[in-house]
C-alpha cells in the first residue's frame, strides 16, 4: 500500500492544471468520491464554477463489487468540452462506465477524462494521468480524518 500525502496531491494537481489550462474546459464532472477532492482544486486551479457530480460504486473498502452502480444525472446542453475527473483508473469499469454513458447521453460534447493514477491492467486509458499505480493507493482524504 502506497500513502498519497496532500503535498503529492498538491504537487501533481498543479501538474494537471498546467496541462489543462488550455484546453477550453467548460465544466467539470466530478466522479465521486474519488474525484470530489481533485474536482474542486483543479476548478479553482482552472476557474471552472460548474463542477457537476456523479456518484458511484464499485469498491466497499478495499474489496471490488460484482457490479457497479450510478447515481445522478449532469446538465451539460450549453457545453462544448467538459473534463471528467477521478483519483484513480484502477480497474477501468468505472470511468468505461461513466464515459460510455456521458457520450451516449451528450452525443455534442467532447469529454476528456483525467485521474491522478492510472494502473496499465485497467480496461481504461485516460486521456490524462499523471501517475502509474502499482499498488494500492493509500489517498491522504482517506485515511488522515480517521
Amino acid at each position: 500500500m502506497k500513502y498519497y500525502s496532500y503535498e503529492n496531491f498538491k504537487n501533481d494537481v498543479n501538474i494537471l492544471i498546467s496541462q489543462l489550462k488550455n484546453s477550453n474546459i467548460e465544466a467539470i464532472i466530478a466522479i465521486a468520491r474519488g474525484g470530489l477532492t481533485l474536482s474542486h482544486s483543479v476548478a479553482e486551479g482552472l476557474k471552472i464554477r460548474d463542477v457537476q457530480s456523479i456518484r458511484t460504486e464499485l469498491y466497499d473498502s478495499t474489496c471490488k463489487r460484482s457490479n457497479i452502480s450510478i447515481f445522478g444525472k449532469c446538465e451539460l446542453k450549453p457545453y462544448k468540452r467538459v473534463l471528467v475527473l477521478d483519483d484513480i483508473a484502477d480497474s477501468g469499469e468505472t470511468l468505461q462506465t461513466i464515459m460510455s454513458n456521458l457520450k451516449k447521453d451528450f452525443p455534442h460534447i467532447e469529454f476528456i477524462s483525467a485521474t491522478l493514477f492510472y494502473k496499465k491492467t485497467s480496461i481504461y486509458k485516460p486521456n490524462i494521468w499523471i501517475n502509474e499505480a502499482k499498488e494500492w493507493i493509500d489517498f491522504f482524504w482517506e485515511s488522515d480524518y480517521k
